[in-house]
């Protein structure tokens, strides 16, 4: 993987996924292995808990049909706190292994870009000293989702208690709506960029956010966001094909449902790759060069018994450089 930085630049929304799968392809091998360690549990989980979640819903209409209303709210009560545990057991396990997903793939391109030992067994070796800088990182992403969720709650508060039922409310209803989506894809493309910043340079946490704002706010805002935005549109995709064969109790409803784990899996690992690649075009864009001899000691610091060298205020790996010449790609 020999990626020319003054290329890296102009690198577009095509160019962008074109390099990815290229890497993928490139490395199969490694990939296949971080697939089916790391992804293939969070697809194969993320399918399982809409079925989980579906028949304990149906669980609780079904208790209605009891004339016996203390034994229904009773029954209800269970289920209900089934359902909150099951979700909870699930947040957690995906609060937790989300991370590695991450830390795997972006050590691992990074490890190609550097031309070092690209190992499954040393992408375990770095997980404990990488998982705690992307937990910290993944907390702060969560508060500031939790923040614009309620600032947007309280707007639709406002909005549903004076203009519900007006034709202006209803045009109002659909451009809130089309703002909350591109805010939320916007959050989330600096929480997954911050996560790149996290394993690949010394900050993390709010820092590793304010960093991961400030690479795509000049000049690749616009990339960043339709980067998210299709992975979304193809997650939603994937969504819906799961739950229009879900209950048809055939035999094709099983081919479906590993169709699906089979694409959720893949499109994790495209988006992944992408969100380190976009990394890499904002680094060039900004003119920020990328020291391989600095980086690749910093990746060897993580295979070792000592903490990685961070320089501070100034990571080993990144300094500010002259302008490329512009080549269009």
């Amino acid at each position: 993987m020999d990626i020319d930085q003054a290329k890296m630049q102009n690198v577009g929304f095509f160019g962008l996924y074109k390099e990815s799968i290229k890497t993928i392809f490139a490395w199969k091998k490694i990939f296949a292995q971080i697939t089916l360690t790391f992804l293939l549990p969070v697809s194969f989980l993320f399918l399982a808990q809409i079925i989980i979640a579906d028949i304990l819903h149906w669980r609780i209409d079904h208790y209605e049909l009891y004339e016996n209303h203390y034994y229904y709210h009773r029954r209800e009560s269970f289920a209900w706190i089934g359902y909150l545990i099951f979700k909870f057991v699930y947040f957690t396990f995906l609060s937790l292994y989300s991370p590695l997903s991450i830390a795997a793939i972006v050590y691992t391109i990074a490890t190609v870009y550097t031309g070092g030992d690209v190992a499954l067994k040393n992408v375990f070796k770095i997980m404990p000293r990488v998982w705690k800088r992307l937990a910290l990182t993944l907390l702060w992403a969560f508060f500031g989702f939790f923040i614009y969720n309620v600032v947007v709650g309280v707007v639709v508060a406002i909005w549903a208690n004076t203009i519900l039922d007006t034709t202006f409310g209803y045009a109002l209803f659909w451009l809130f709506f089309s703002l909350y989506c591109i805010g939320f894809i916007y959050i989330t493309a600096v929480w997954q960029l911050a996560s790149v910043v996290t394993v690949l340079e010394s900050s993390y946490g709010l820092e590793a956010m304010r960093k991961s704002k400030d690479l795509i706010k000049a000049g690749k805002k616009l990339l960043s966001w339709f980067v998210f935005f299709v992975l979304y549109c193809v997650f939603a995709g994937i969504w819906v094909l799961f739950n229009m064969f879900l209950w048809n109790y055939t035999f094709f409803t099983i081919i479906i449902g590993l169709v699906c784990l089979f694409l959720l899996m893949n499109l994790l690992l495209v988006g992944y790759v992408a969100q380190t690649m976009l990394y890499l075009v904002c680094k060039s864009y900004h003119c920020e060069s990328i020291d391989k001899v600095g980086l690749s000691t910093q990746l060897k610091g993580y295979l070792s018994q000592f903490e990685p060298v961070f320089k501070p205020n100034k990571d080993v790996k990144l300094e500010q450089t002259q302008s490329f010449p512009q080549v269009k790609v």
